[in-house]
């Protein structure tokens, strides 16, 4: 008598044409991506946490970081930390960033810890109508039984969070500390298994700036979704954090201690402060084919003509950038 396979599992096919097209949502362009995994990783110490608190802050007041985070209202947040008190620690980082502590929310792990294959997760998002999770650090949400070095249960568990991330249009956050190998790759200096990586579509890189102590970098090294994004700078203050943005860095000189060549937006200023010496304003198309030369980019420059208090008004049919109230240094 033919014995039954109670295991296996029925055939179902899915026409292509039945599969509606969507565009990709996106909490922050091209960094973070609604409905999708993205990994934040970094030697410890590397402001890690400090970057993610500051973006739950900003979130919590319906407020993004730089003109790409665009935020219409207030995001509810789920932050499950296993480092850090949450008394002593994490509340005060959040009321230093002035959060809306109402709108970010904690799973209690008090009876029992939680697991990235928690169904305590699922419940939470559904419940609270959380747009972001945020899990630091990953290696403290594999579970008892599990190893994030091997292929198949790194998969396993991303391929479920995945899962959950797009059921709800969630951006699941997992910051993760990178392992102690040698090299430059940060594929494979991350968090276990490539297979972490492989599933996340979306990886920055957070690390120290050699020969700026108070910097950090923020550096896109796995973008699926779009074009990689430039690479931003914070500083670490004793007030405790401040965006900088667009920084000229690589991930090279990130994960090699690698002083980054010439900061692009101080080389910008610095031609436009040279130029405002000999000039009370000059055309616009000059001074980007000036910029060009120098291999800084139009957004750089544009950056830079911000900061510097630069105003642009148009004559005829050309626009001039007027150079007579330059800040100074």
């Amino acid at each position: 008598m033919e014995q039954r396979n109670e295991n296996k599992t029925e055939l179902k096919m899915i026409k292509m044409s039945d599969v509606q097209s969507q565009t990709v949502d996106w909490l922050w362009y091209p960094f973070i991506p609604y409905g999708k995994l993205t990994i934040i990783q970094g030697d410890p110490g590397a402001g890690k946490t400090t970057l993610i608190l500051n973006i739950a802050a900003r979130l919590s007041k319906g407020e993004g970081l730089d003109n790409d985070m665009k935020v219409t209202e207030p995001v509810k947040i789920i932050y499950q930390t296993a480092e850090d008190g949450l008394a002593d620690t994490v509340k005060p980082r959040l009321e230093l960033a002035e959060a809306v502590c109402e709108r970010i929310m904690v799973i209690d792990e008090t009876e029992k810890s939680l697991s990235m294959i928690d169904e305590r997760l699922e419940t939470a998002i559904k419940q609270t109508g959380a747009r972001v999770l945020i899990l630091d650090p990953i290696q403290a949400y594999l579970g008892g039984t599990m190893d994030m070095n091997r292929a198949n249960e790194a998969r396993d568990m991303t391929k479920r969070l995945s899962l959950l991330a797009e059921k709800y249009k969630c951006a699941i956050l997992l910051i993760g500390h990178m392992n102690k190998a040698g090299g430059n790759k940060a594929a494979h200096r991350g968090m276990g298994s490539i297979d972490f990586f492989a599933v996340a579509r979306s990886v920055l890189l957070v690390g120290r700036i050699e020969g700026e102590p108070d910097l950090r970098a923020v550096v896109q090294i796995k973008n699926n979704l779009a074009a990689f994004g430039h690479s931003k700078a914070f500083r670490l203050t004793e007030t405790g954090f401040e965006w900088i943005g667009d920084y000229e860095i690589t991930a090279d000189e990130v994960l090699g201690g690698i002083a980054p060549k010439v900061n692009k937006l101080e080389q910008a200023k610095k031609m436009l402060r040279e130029l405002a010496e000999t000039s009370t304003s000059v055309q616009s198309s000059e001074i980007f084919d000036m910029a060009e030369d120098l291999n800084i980019s139009k957004r750089t420059l544009e950056n830079a003509k911000k900061e510097l208090g630069i105003k642009a008004r148009r004559i005829g049919n050309s626009w001039y950038w007027d150079l007579d109230k330059v800040k100074p240094e």
